[in-house]
């Protein structure tokens, strides 16, 4: 990403291509897989349901990693088979590159070789299995750096993630797949095209089924359920549920990828609204910055709070006011200075509060009282020094301008 933002500048369309991009790439690739496994009419099924599905629409449009990792889950998959047909160095070492950049693009993606694991040693040409565990040594290698890095962070990134239970991995494919029924039908048809497709159907099923039970175990021991995670089976289950479809006649497959299209309609249309939950809560960070930049002044400060959440307040403020925008006052060490997603506010508020005369405020929520999503630690300070003169609220977001009184200036 550094290097296709010096290239391709960081708007939010540059910013957003390379999902996009992938994930194209994503539903492609599903389509070649599903005609190398199943016939050309389940490739082309496959690709068209995955490329209807919720997730693929957001997560398509997303600056992060999880559109990569699909491209890169079908791309080694597709990769292996092709090393199963023909065992040569060159096609190995492809894989291995392949799984390799799999697990940069999101560690847990790896539990995929678990299912092709399966398909290499319960085949039945023996001389493959040497290579293909030279590959996923090699992949391993290149790995292990990462996986030591992120152990070492998964508390301060994963906190939140409780311990998941039966109803949780019951409703792994409505999460998944953004959308509980969608998510119900295409299981339901995958299953059936598990029990009919033989061999290659129970094994395409395993790297469906065993990446989301080991996400459910290593959820017991540590901080890891997080449904998206598994978004990279999501092409093997629409393959599966295309060879279902596969053997009726056109026109009526084409027809139940168009009900699951239009059982996913709302879900979609929410998802272009927001992405926090609950659906019917967007959060517009541009216009509470349009606010600030209309009435700000010179020598202005501003507070953001919550600063240690998921909201990301002050990076959004830098992102859409690049230029003269407020002083953050409260900060003490920024976010790339710490190698961290979140910066250091100071320790003494009120001292780092003396220097301004006007201050901003960008808070999370709605508040009547914009003191409210104020942390307690700030709020005596800000009440004690600090008059309320405006504030707005935008949705998901409140913006309000405090000032001195005069008798304080």
């Amino acid at each position: 990403m550094h290097g296709w933002l010096a290239v391709a500048g960081d708007s939010v369309v540059a910013l957003r291509l390379p999902s996009a991009l992938a994930m194209a790439g994503a539903a492609a690739l599903t389509t070649v897989l599903g005609a190398r496994l199943f016939g050309r009419r389940a490739g082309l099924l496959a690709g068209l349901l995955f490329a209807i599905l919720p997730s693929t629409s957001r997560y398509g449009q997303e600056a992060r990693p999880y559109a990569l990792a699909t491209l890169l889950a079908v791309l080694a998959t597709l990769l292996l088979c092709r090393a199963l047909d023909r065992s040569a160095w060159p096609r190995w070492a492809g894989y291995a590159a392949a799984v390799a950049g799999l697990g940069l693009a999101n560690l847990f993606a790896v539990s995929l070789v678990a299912g092709h694991a399966f398909a290499v040693l319960l085949g039945r040409r023996d001389r493959v299995r040497l290579p293909w565990l030279v590959a996923v040594a090699v992949a391993g290698l290149v790995l292990v750096p990462l996986a030591v890095l992120g152990r070492s962070q998964q508390g301060r990134q994963l906190d939140w993630v409780g311990r998941p239970g039966v109803g949780d991995l019951l409703g792994l494919p409505g999460g998944v797949v953004q959308a509980g029924v969608v998510g119900g039908l295409l299981v339901g048809l995958a299953a059936v095209g598990v029990a009919t497709r033989g061999r290659r159907g129970i094994l395409l099923g395993l790297a469906v089924l065993l990446p989301a039970l080991l996400l459910f175990v290593a959820g017991q021991v540590t901080p890891l359920f997080v449904p998206r995670y598994l978004l990279f089976v999501v092409p093997f289950g629409a393959l599966l549920a295309a060879a279902t479809l596969a053997p009726l006649r056109l026109a009526a497959a084409l027809a139940i990828v168009l009900v699951t299209g239009l059982l996913g309609v709302p879900e979609q249309a929410a998802l272009r609204r927001t992405h926090e939950w609950p659906r019917s809560a967007p959060v517009d960070y541009p216009a509470a910055v349009r606010i600030i930049a209309m009435h700000q002044q010179p020598g202005d400060g501003i507070v953001y709070a919550p600063r240690d959440g998921w909201a990301f307040l002050d990076l959004a403020t830098t992102y859409y006011l690049r230029t003269d925008r407020p002083r953050d006052v409260l900060l003490a060490q920024a976010q790339e200075h710490r190698a961290d997603f979140w910066a250091t506010e100071c320790a003494r508020p009120a001292e780092c509060l003396a220097s301004v005369a006007r201050l901003w405020l960008l808070l999370w929520g709605e508040h009547s009282d914009p003191m409210a999503g104020v942390p307690a630690s700030r709020t005596e300070p800000l009440r004690s020094s600090f008059r309320l003169d405006r504030s707005w609220t935008v949705p998901g977001l409140t913006v309000a301008l405090l000032s001195r009184p005069l008798t304080s200036r």
